[in-house]
């Protein structure tokens, strides 16, 4: 998924069954400026008098604050949300005194040459102690999020809004812009890869600021206008995420019948008894006595009581196992209506009268909003809708072209697709009772779907998926996961837990090495597990610092985040495989950031990626999980450590492709229902947006009609609380390009080391390495030699 301005959005599953793995978390601004509008962070020419009172401010803050020690690694212990406002009031300040100068600087110039230099290296300097704080407020509003956290958020959000608006709509700015590109016509020796860099990053400063409203008059009603929609997008958004995870958060069902979770694997009974014990000591307050009580009694996962939740962990293994379909349909009903009509009432009531001054806790207003604003803001930059706006700064060039990749992709899955649903109808007539017969049940409802289609895989492969989870223990999964990085890429993953402060005790830091040199090259957090208290869904990588040699940071350091099943009991994390792919997704986002080779911040690693080229390397990583030596690296039984058996590897990769229909009739609805709303949609007119989205669905998953009480919509995170806002077919896009150069080792053998080793380097060299400073067709094509081909991912998904 995507990143803070180079990365934003999250999810809950990417690319599975629900909405899923996203780029990096909520957080639209986090870094801050831009890396989507003008590069990466600031700063420009300026007098140190006009400065002076502007710099004693921050350096009298510091000293107590450590969101503005941004020369080293966030010192997570020591940060209060009471210092989040201090710290933006300090560097707004000083942002301002600077960003005055740098235009009246600029101005000066006017009809003098200008070097790159002059422009945006200092505008890098210039931003980066805001893009700094601020990103760790983001961050921590993702994976530690509270009330105290979320309000000083909230009231800061709209001061960075203004700041990174006043840089992409500064005229003087753009117009040195244009001049440093000037500068550069005519040459005629190639350009060498520091050049090109350069070149692209001033390209995207100028296309993210015409996109960010640089070209409407100074003071005019259109210019007024499209602040005051740049501002209210930021409350929407930031009003929609905290709506699903509030209603997340309020959600769960107590079950004390033995016979509602028979069958149930154990290790979902021991997780949802073990919630039970937690609520009850959350219920409990501040009586210590009665916590205490809770504590010590011993929590029995065949008995219960059990409390099953909206998190990502809980909710598929409930609409996966759960037998009793009353139960099922509750759980499945509570995820589809969250943050919707049906919970919003009972959320503000809970929350108090000052609440509702707010967008209040029901999304579905606010998705009409934001897609009326954005349909608004597109026309006052002069384009026909918002899908042709966001397509400017993408790799498809038209609507046209994600149509086509769609409806060729859906022309083969969508017969799998029916013929897997009606072999999941077929077994539940067969063994599922009266209550599935054809006569009581004409045709299975989506909360019977991933049960009976879970039942389906168990007897087609034998193989259950608790059988596996005991051989995927999270530690030996990183051993692997980190062993092909060493073997492929020529990365040394060293653990360095106690190096840096952290977040919460759950979280791990990392270390990479280049084998050859033996050169510390990059670094990384870990935060593996659900927290559905304090934690968002999804699972996301964000920069927590950016190769740049304007700001003279050589290490880059990376947040990757899941929410993965968590310690149980005296047992590890014991990793469903779809976790373990999930791992490795984000790995990969990781990858691309750490290592980078370009050094122009504004399109090292991840930034200046176009959106539907950054699943790339994510999507790569996980065609790993069904290589042998790959996954013999670490399947291993967490007790008795013995290799997961050759049988059970051989049924694993069988499984490869089991439902690839319907999964990926599904990921085609998504990207094409978001096309949709943001292209020929009328917010205005008579049709809702649930009208959109079963319209949609009658096109995509006709074999699977949404319910009336449906509000998927309301939860769909990516496009209204990220960056995939017409941007969601980016997965499929992506994974054309994921596929195909997997399929550069696959056609040199993954038996043959040596020649796995050779690709592999240069995957490295080429789309690990040149980051945004190269554009992504170019990248793909000095990798794999030509322009990517749609065969290898039907042939990957069992479809060609």
């Amino acid at each position: 998924m995507k990143i803070s301005p180079t990365a934003l959005a999250f999810a809950l599953l990417a690319a599975r069954s629900t909405p899923t793995r996203a780029f990096s978390n909520a957080a639209a601004t986090a870094n801050f400026l831009a890396r989507s509008t003008i590069a990466s962070s600031s700063s420009c020419p300026t007098s140190s008098t006009s400065t002076a009172r502007a710099m004693s401010t921050v350096e009298a803050a510091t000293t107590s604050n450590p969101l503005l020690e941004s020369s080293d690694l966030p010192k997570f212990t020591k940060i209060e949300p009471s210092q989040l406002t201090p710290a933006m009031t300090s560097v707004l300040e000083k942002l301002e005194a600077d960003f005055v100068a740098m235009e009246s600087s600029m101005s000066e110039l006017e009809g003098k040459e200008l070097a790159y230099d002059d422009v945006l290296p200092v505008v890098e300097k210039m931003q980066h102690p805001l893009g700094y704080a601020w990103g760790i407020a983001s961050h921590l509003n993702g994976v530690k999020n509270g009330d105290e956290l979320r309000a000083a958020y909230e009231e800061n959000q709209p001061k960075i809004v203004q700041a990174s608006m006043k840089f992409s709509q500064s005229k003087p700015l753009y117009d040195a812009l244009v001049k440093v590109q000037k500068s550069w016509e005519g040459e005629t020796k190639e350009d060498d890869f520091v050049m090109k860099q350069k070149k692209r990053a001033v390209e995207n400063s100028l296309r993210g600021m015409t996109l960010g409203g640089v070209g409407l008059e100074e003071g005019s009603p259109e210019q007024i206008r499209f602040k005051e929609i740049k501002m209210r997008f930021a409350e929407l958004s930031t009003a929609f995420s905290n709506n699903v995870l509030d209603a997340t958060k309020a959600f769960g069902l107590e079950v004390t019948d033995p016979k509602s979770v028979e069958g149930v694997p154990e290790s979902a009974k021991a997780m949802w008894a073990q919630a039970h014990q937690q609520h009850l000591i959350k219920e409990a307050g501040g009586d210590e006595d009665k916590k205490k009580e809770i504590e010590g009694a011993e929590v029995d996962p065949n008995a219960g009581p059990w409390r099953l939740t909206l998190d990502g962990p809980s909710y598929i293994a409930a609409m996966q196992h759960i037998p009793n379909r009353v139960v099922r349909k509750e759980i499945y009903m509570g995820y589809l209506t969250r943050a919707s009509e049906f919970t919003a009432e009972k959320l503000e009531k809970k929350d108090g009268e000052e609440e509702k001054k707010g967008p209040g806790k029901n999304n579905v207003p606010i998705i009409n909003e934001m897609l009326k604003l954005r349909k608004e803001m597109s026309g006052l930059l002069g384009f026909k809708n918002y899908a042709e706006m966001s397509l400017a700064s993408k790799m498809a060039p038209d609507v046209d072209s994600v149509t086509k990749l769609s409806e060729l992709i859906l022309e083969k899955s969508l017969p799998a697709a029916e013929k897997e649903l009606a072999a999941a109808t077929d077994l539940a007539r067969e063994v599922g009772g009266e209550e599935y017969s054809a006569a009581n049940l004409p045709k299975l409802m989506p909360w019977d779907t991933s049960f009976w289609v879970e039942r389906l895989k168990e007897k087609t492969f034998d193989l259950k998926e608790e059988e596996l989870r005991p051989y995927f223990a999270l530690d030996a999964v990183l051993e692997g996961m980190f062993g092909l990085i060493e073997r492929i890429f020529g990365i040394e993953v060293r653990a360095a837990n106690g190096k840096v402060e952290v977040w919460h005790a759950d979280v791990q830091f990392f270390e990479l090495y280049d084998k050859e040199s033996g050169k510390h090259v990059a670094s990384f957090y870990l935060d593996p597990y659900s927290r559905p208290a304090d934690k968002r869904g999804g699972a996301w990588m964000a920069d927590c610092l950016g190769k740049s040699e304007a700001l003279n940071i050589d290490i880059p350091v990376a947040y990757l985040t899941c929410n993965g099943s968590p310690p149980v009991g005296d047992k590890p994390s014991l990793m469903t495989f779809r976790e373990v792919e999930t791992l490795f997704h984000e790995t990969g986002h990781g990858l691309q950031h750490m290592l980078t080779k370009a050094t122009v911040g504004d399109v090292a690693g991840i930034n200046g990626v176009e959106w539907d080229a950054v699943e790339l390397p994510s999507q790569f990583m996980e065609n790993w999980c069904y290589d042998k030596p790959t996954v013999y690296g670490f399947a291993k039984h967490y007790e008795t450590g013995e290799a997961l058996p050759e049988e059970m590897f051989e049924k694993l990769k069988q499984q490869k492709t089991f439902g690839a229909g319907m999964m990926s009739c599904r990921q085609l609805l998504f990207g094409m229902m978001d096309m949709e709303l943001h292209g020929n949609y009328d917010p205005d007119g008579d049709e809702t947006i649930f009208d959109v989205q079963r319209r949609m669905s009658k096109e995509y998953t006709p074999y699977a009609n949404p319910v009336d009480e449906d509000r998927f919509l309301c939860g769909f995170s990516h496009i209204f609380a990220g960056g995939y806002s017409a941007g969601y077919y980016s997965y499929k896009w992506a994974e054309v390009m994921s596929a195909d150069a997997f399929g550069a080792f696959e056609e040199a053998g993954l038996d043959n080391e040596d020649g796995v080793r050779e690709v592999g380097r240069k995957f490295r060299d080429t789309v690990l390495s040149l980051g945004g400073g190269v554009d992504p067709m170019s990248v793909f094509k000095q990798f794999r030699g030509r322009e990517p081909s749609p065969e290898a991912l039907l042939r990957h998904n069992g479809l060609a």
